[in-house]
């Protein structure tokens, strides 16, 4: 177990490290040919432009004004200074509101931290409760929980009181913080400029009919359903092998220009490759020929498969984005029921172009439900075998505990520097270590899932990555830890002493994740805006693969804010100080520092380097609101707990309101904000519509929504889509090719269901 000098060990290494980051991104910023690398967002917009200086070659590349190293710092107070209007026009409202989520985090835990030392600590550290008892392991630290008062006192009071005030606090910050986020999406909605999304609608599982093809399907149905407001669509094409090859050119198109740019430094000698995978063996080639002709080759075999996909029917799927002339007709179609059929013409709001992950559009609906089927169970058995390493981490947190099981190590890791170094510093980097590819590993299991844009894939993984940090990283390090912990206590007691046990040590375990926010609250966040993999990256690409400016925009990797790991890891700080502000309340000050840190931090990578992929609105924060209940609900369940097992008074009576109210609140907050983040309201479409009539009566609906959603491997070729059935209004009768046999509506399996619906 971790004592003070353990954890003044690792809060010194982890300074540094958080210190040295901070430095070395300070003066790499400066240097001219970082500035792609530390600005790239300014450059995206068009608004800076590569730093030119007159004088000596090298300070093309070295910053030589030593003025501005003595301002080296001066990065924090600017990140700080943009107003948050200014920072939703330049960055969007999913930026502007996922830093808000630290500052509810300030919010939050300052005034907690506050009253928890003011009030609390003093009641604990004067008991002396662990000081008298025998066969426990304890350190300096625990004196100061909720672990050092005796069962059954009277200061327990305190505690109960305490967290009511802590559980009334927090649901009163999250409330104005929803009627902040909810007042802010409408505002949003309601001054953003025209986009292809806010007119169009996904339609998934289109029935098959014999008579017609998916796109006149599609055309029919919505100029019988929605006479005055469909106006186009776009059907789904089966275009993953197609774009594979796109992409497979690509590659091997930027190995050509590797080539070429070695080969144009140096006309005397032509480059060579070998034929093998990544030309690591087999016969030795000249490489831009090899290149050249694999490029004409595969885009040979691009034509082919681009025919194939427009002429073969079965490359159509049964889905379509159907666009309409108005935002109140999209928000009709998408917000209600399109058939009697409750499993046919499902409708949902299309998400923005940019946003949409096409590989997946590919996947048949009735797939769907089989594949998330599997990847919960897939899930369940990820969350249980990932307890081996939780177990291994948590027992390098517990030497003393180790030394009573195996006491033949106690020579080894009794040493001084070791075991300070072991129990400060070890646990918290191992932990980071195993967690860095699972969310890699969860956003490959959404994919699997099938959602249809880049926004639900990371809110979905998001949610796998919370439920995995919620059962393994906090509950799993708790009880691994405690049983480990104490094995020789539970060995020889009776089993009536096991759950005072247990209540004991759950608190001790607030040494083990002060080292963890250490190293991963504050180093890993000053480690993010050094960006040294995207630094390297860069640079390597531009000594070997950049030739024009276009290459060089190419080569930046602006990166996103990764909500699908970031917000998850959010959440297990608020749930860390949710549950130990009443328990061990020294935990709170390494909280408070993460969240300003990362505040600073992030607010500084969204203005000059993230580059978003999607705009959703902030339709995220009733996921991030949700969560964070859940960590209220779950601390005020084991504090309860512990204070059962503490023999503390009427405590069950008393605590067991707590998570009802919350619940409660819960409801209140859903029922009263969650409508803004989930539809549209009709009279808002209307008031946009019609302010846009009159602004701009002329333009021109149609050719702006026609090709917004074409798959991105047909944008810049010949793409021919279906001609339109004429305008409404002018033909009473929809043409169909049931029409032109003058067929009866029993013909068709879906006939009879669209005359019926024409009919009413």
């Amino acid at each position: 177990m971790a004592s003070v000098q353990d954890i003044s060990v690792s809060a010194a290494i982890n300074l540094l490290s958080a210190f040295a980051f901070l430095v070395a991104f300070a003066i790499l910023r400066l240097q001219p040919f970082n500035d792609r690398v530390y600005f790239p967002k300014w450059y995206l917009k068009g608004i800076r432009s590569s730093p030119t200086h007159s004088g000596a070659f090298v300070s093309k590349f070295v910053n030589l004004d030593f003025r501005t190293y003595i301002r080296f710092l001066n990065w924090m107070p600017e990140a700080l200074k943009m107003p948050e209007l200014e920072l939703i026009d330049h960055a969007g409202l999913d930026s502007a509101v996922y830093i808000r989520i630290y500052l509810l985090g300030l919010k939050i835990f300052i005034p907690l931290t506050i009253l928890s030392f003011a009030i609390l600590v003093p009641v604990n550290m004067t008991d002396g409760r662990l000081e008298r008892s025998k066969g426990l392991t304890f350190s300096d630290i625990d004196k100061l929980s909720i672990s050092n008062v005796s069962p059954g006192s009277q200061r327990f009071w305190a505690h109960m009181v305490m967290l009511y005030v802590f559980t009334f606090w927090t649901c009163y910050t999250l409330y104005k913080e929803y009627q902040i986020v909810a007042f802010m999406r409408l505002r949003f909605l309601a001054s953003e400029n025209r986009r292809p999304d806010q007119f169009t609608v996904l339609v998934r599982n289109v029935p098959p009919d014999p008579d017609e093809s998916v796109s006149e399907h599609v055309e029919h149905f919505f100029c019988v359903n929605h006479p005055d407001h469909y106006l186009t669509h776009q059907v789904v094409y089966n275009a993953n092998e197609l774009a594979a090859l796109v992409e497979e050119r690509k590659s091997l198109q930027n190995r050509l220009n590797y080539y070429q740019n070695k080969y144009d430094r140096n006309l005397t000698k032509r480059p060579m490759t070998k034929t093998g995978f990544w030309g690591l063996w087999g016969d030795k080639v000249d490489a831009i020929d090899f290149y050249s002709t694999k490029i004409e080759k595969l885009a040979k075999d691009e034509d082919i498969e681009r025919e194939k996909v427009t002429s073969d029917p079965k490359a159509i799927m049964p889905a379509a984005f159907v666009s309409f002339r108005t935002r109140w007709g999209a928000a009709v179609c998408a917000q209600t029921q399109q058939s009697r059929n409750p499993t046919i013409w499902l409708t949902e709001w299309a998400p923005e172009p940019r946003d949409v992950y096409w590989t997946n559009l590919a996947i048949p609906y009735v797939e769907l439900t089989i594949r998330r089927l599997i990847m919960a169970v897939a899930l369940f058995f990820l969350t249980f075998f990932f307890m081996i390493p939780i177990a291994f981490v948590q027992s390098l947190a517990n030497i003393e505990g180790i030394e009573k099981v195996a006491p033949f190590l106690k020579d080894i890791i009794e040493k001084k520097v070791i075991k300070s170094l072991i129990q400060g510093f070890l646990p918290g980097i191992a932990l980071k270590i195993f967690l860095i590819l699972l969310p890699t590993i969860l956003m490959t299991m959404s994919k699997i899932e099938g959602f249809t844009s880049l926004s639900s894939l990371e809110w979905r993984s998001a949610g796998k990555y919370h439920l995995f940090i919620l059962v393994n990283v906090f509950l799993g390090s708790i009880i691994t830890g405690a049983a480990f912990e104490q094995l020789n206590t539970f060995i020889n007691q009776s089993a009536t002493e096991i759950p005072k046990t247990v209540g004991v040590t759950v608190p001790m375990k607030a040494t083990f994740f002060i080292t963890y926010i250490m190293v991963d609250g504050w180093a890993g966040i000053a480690a993010e805006i050094l960006r040294l993999v995207p630094l390297i990256i860069f640079h390597l690409k531009n000594a070997f693969l950049v030739k024009t400016d276009q290459d060089r925009e190419e080569a930046m990797d602006a990166g996103s804010i990764g909500f699908a790991s970031s917000e998850p890891r959010i959440q297990l700080y608020f749930l860390l100080g949710l549950v130990y502000s009443a328990v061990t309340p020294i935990l709170l000050p390494f909280i408070v520092v993460f969240f300003g840190l990362s505040y600073i931090v992030f607010r500084h990578q969204i203005i000059n380097v993230y580059d978003q992929k999607y705009e959703s609105g902030a339709a995220f924060w009733p996921d991030v609101h949700r969560r964070l209940i859940v960590g209220l609900i779950i601390s005020q369940l084991l504090v309860m707990g512990l204070m059962s097992t503490k023999s503390a008074k009427y405590s069950t009576q008393l605590l067991i309101v707590l998570p009802v109210l919350t619940i409660w609140f819960h409801i209140f907050c859903k029922g009263r904000f969650e409508s803004a983040f989930k539809k549209y309201p009709l009279q808002d479409a209307m008031v946009k519509d019609t302010l846009e009539r009159a602004t701009d009566p002329n333009f021109n609906q149609r050719s702006y929504l026609e090709d917004a959603y074409i798959h991105p491997v047909f944008k810049g070729s010949e793409f021919e889509k279906p001609a339109a059935i004429d305008e409404e209004e002018n033909n009473p009768l929809v043409a169909t090719k049931r029409n032109s046999r003058k067929s009866t509506p029993g013909d068709s399996k879906h006939g009879s269901e669209i005359s019926s619906e024409a009919d009413a």
